[in-house]
């Protein structure tokens, strides 16, 4: 009798290892990059409901709030919703560090490839079929999968590859949603008809639909909504704003309860006000905040800045290397807006006078730091734009 028991006593012992392999192994539940599923998404009901209507009926829709408020995670959850999901084709193309129509036709066409893989060999085989200019450089792993292994220069007329992979998607076997972050990255291309000509193709493929994400409100509002520009009353515009804090905080004391620890109600106020709400901000102090707490105990207020100095210190390296990149007028403007948190009137004599700069000085400067993200500016307001490196700098007041 016993032999015929083990068996089945085995399996158990099996099924319990792997159920505590599971409970062990649990992920940290406040995601700080990428979009895992709609578990650990928080919120963004409405935005959701609102961004799938508008892409499912046809209408381009311009996405418009500060980085790290969830443009990207808001477009990825969108793509997983029922009535998308098998329905369409969705690609989500980044081109934040795009510096010419060459780069973006490159992230566009290694964009829609990296979607269609999954999908199988009959449906990513008909986008290589269109890319004549390309084909030659697109390889082939083990498995006979593509990969895009072409390199920026066998982009030799961007506008005739741009040509193919808009003809692509008139042509594909769904209709398709192609999400571009960072939109705003083409007005600061060399050439100057990027936008006539991406209106011209984007007007011309009945069966796409495209967001297009930006973080900049004032070029994303030249774009859009100037009329003397192409794509002027072409889209929807969205305007993304911080998840209500009574719903983040609920989102923060539920997965803190379902991984067996607690949050005090104080916390999670300080995680929230410290940062505005800002998403990404919020996400990466409660993952912290998670990782520093073990199962049955709570966490409380105190634990916040033990968090945050945690943060600080793994980016103490980064931001020593990026502040001693500075020309030195550079970092004297950007030490003066962090010092004043939000600063108007930066060219007035009081700031001037404040931080001994010039009004010279201070144009050139801001214009570079403007380029480069160090700081971003919003109805008439400078703030340093990364707010983990604006507490790291002022430690070094």
């Amino acid at each position: 009798m016993r032999i015929g028991y083990e068996p089945c006593f085995y399996n158990k012992i099996i099924i319990i290892f792997a159920e505590n392999e599971k409970k062990m192994a649990r992920m940290n539940p406040f995601i700080t990059r990428g979009y895992v599923s709609p578990e650990y998404f928080c919120d963004r009901t409405t935005e959701t409901s609102m961004l799938t209507d508008y892409l499912t009926n046809g209408i381009n829709v311009a996405l418009i709030s500060p980085r790290r408020l969830g443009k990207t995670g808001l477009m990825a959850h969108c793509f997983r919703q029922p009535q998308v999901t098998g329905s369409y084709y969705t690609f989500l193309v980044d081109i934040y560090a795009t510096k010419n129509l060459q780069e973006f036709v490159f992230e566009l066409g290694k964009g829609i490839l990296n979607g269609l893989k999954p999908k199988g060999r009959k449906v990513w085989e008909v986008f290589v079929g269109c890319l004549s200019s390309l084909r030659a450089g697109i390889s082939f792993d083990f498995s006979g999968n593509p990969a895009w292994n072409i390199e920026m220069g066998d982009i030799r007329t961007p506008s005739v590859t741009l040509d193919e992979i808009f003809h692509y998607l008139s042509h594909a076997g769904k209709p398709c949603i192609v999400g571009i972050d960072e939109f705003q990255a083409i007005t600061r291309y060399p050439e100057n008809n990027v936008e006539a000509l991406l209106r011209t193709h984007i007007q011309h493929c009945a069966n796409a639909t495209f967001v297009y994400a930006g973080s900049q409100r004032r070029m994303m509002s030249e774009i859009f909504a100037s009329p003397s520009r192409p794509f002027y009353q072409s889209t929807a515009m969205m305007d993304l704003k911080p998840i209500a804090p009574e719903v983040y905080g609920a989102f923060i004391h539920r997965h803190f309860e379902e991984g067996g620890r607690h949050i005090t109600d104080e916390a999670v106020r300080e995680t929230y006000s410290r940062f505005g709400g800002v998403t990404w901000y919020v996400q990466f102090v409660a993952n912290t905040l998670y990782a520093m707490t073990s199962a049955g105990e709570t966490c409380t207020a105190d634990k916040v800045d033990t968090a945050v100095d945690s943060i600080l210190s793994q980016l103490d390296f980064a931001y020593s290397s990026l502040l001693f990149q500075l020309p030195p007028k550079q970092k004297e403007v950007l030490m003066a807006i962090c010092k004043e948190g939000r600063a108007t009137g930066i060219t007035s004599s009081r700031f001037l006078k404040t931080y001994k700069l010039t009004a010279s000085s201070v144009q050139g400067a801001v214009k570079g730091l403007l380029e480069k993200d160090f700081i971003t500016y919003e109805l008439g307001t400078y703030s340093v734009y990364d707010k983990f490196f604006e507490l790291w700098l002022k430690r070094m007041e």
